[in-house]
């Protein structure tokens, strides 16, 4: 269960770090695509960072728990 619970909190983490690059060059080249998408990628971040605290949480409370 620890090595799926790691897994699903990598995972979580680097799609975080996706859409904050994405979002980032998307507002240094502030296009089309900043503009119709810049709300939408800040709610998917922070729906990604809260997904990684709870991966982590249950992590955390799994390892400490044995």
């Amino acid at each position: 269960m620890d090595p799926f619970l790691a897994f699903l909190l990598g995972a979580a983490m680097l799609g975080t770090l996706l859409v904050l690059v994405i979002g980032v060059v998307s507002f240094a080249v502030h296009g089309e695509f900043y503009k119709k998408n810049s709300n939408k990628l800040m709610r998917l971040r922070v729906l990604l960072q809260g997904l990684a605290l709870l991966f982590f949480a249950i992590l955390l409370f799994v390892i400490l728990g044995k």
